[in-house]
C-alpha cells in the first residue's frame, strides 16, 4: 500500500503571494508553522501578515501531518497545541483518509530510514535536494495492527520527550559553564 492510497496530500500555500508589502495592506496575521516549529515545543511561532483574509484549507488542525519538502525531509503530526497555524508551500499536508492507519503511525514511518531512502530516488535539486507530491504519495507504508502502531507511537513520543529533555539540559549546562567561566575571568 502506497501513501497516496491511504491519504490526501496537498501543498502549502506560496506566502509570498499573500503577503502584505505595507502596514496599510495589512488584512490578518496569522501565526505560521516553520522548519523550527518541528522540534519546537514551545508556542513561538512566526507571524505571517497577510494582505487578505485567508481560507481556513490553508491552516493546520488535528491529525494532519506536515511533511518537509525540503532536505532534510521530516514529518510532524500536528496536535492540538499546532492547530490553527499557517501552513507554507515548503511543507506538504498529509491527510490520512482511512481508520486503520493512525496518522501518528504514518508521522513516525516517514521520519524512518526506508522512508527517507524511498524519498531519496525521486528526489529533485542538486544543491538542496527537494521532494514532489507524486514521490510523497508513492512512497510504500508498512500496514500493521492498530495495536503495534499506538505501541509504535507511544515509544516515538517518549523518544521526542527524551529528546527534548536532553536538548533542555543541553542548554541549561552551556548557562552553568558561560557563568562559571564569567566568575573565573572576574576573580583575575
Amino acid at each position: 500500500m502506497q501513501l497516496g492510497d491511504i491519504a490526501d496530500i496537498r501543498a502549502g500555500m506560496v506566502i509570498t503571494r499573500k503577503k502584505a508589502s505595507t502596514s496599510s495592506e495589512v488584512k490578518a496575521t496569522y501565526r505560521m508553522f516553520t522548519i523550527k516549529s518541528i522540534d519546537s515545543s514551545d508556542e513561538s511561532f512566526e507571524l505571517f501578515e497577510s494582505n487578505e483574509v485567508l481560507s481556513p484549507h490553508y491552516f493546520t488542525k488535528e491529525g494532519d501531518i506536515l511533511f518537509r519538502l525540503n532536505y532534510p525531509y521530516s514529518a510532524v503530526y500536528i496536535d492540538e497545541s499546532k492547530a490553527g497555524l499557517l501552513i507554507p508551500s515548503s511543507f506538504a499536508v498529509i491527510d490520512v483518509q482511512v481508520d486503520f492507519i493512525l496518522p501518528e503511525y504514518v508521522a513516525w514511518y516517514l521520519n524512518t530510514a526506508p522512508a527517507k531512502k524511498e524519498l531519496e530516488k525521486g528526489q529533485a535539486g542538486t544543491r538542496i535536494p527537494s521532494t514532489n507530491k507524486a514521490t510523497l504519495s508513492a512512497i510504500p507504508i508498512e500496514l500493521m495492527p492498530l495495536g503495534k502502531q499506538r505501541s509504535i507511537v507511544q515509544l516515538y513520543k517518549l523518544h521526542l520527550q527524551e529528546k527534548q529533555l536532553l536538548n533542555k539540559l543541553i542548554e541549561e549546562k552551556e548557562k552553568l559553564f558561560q557563568a562559571q567561566t564569567n566568575k573565573v575571568l572576574q576573580g583575575m
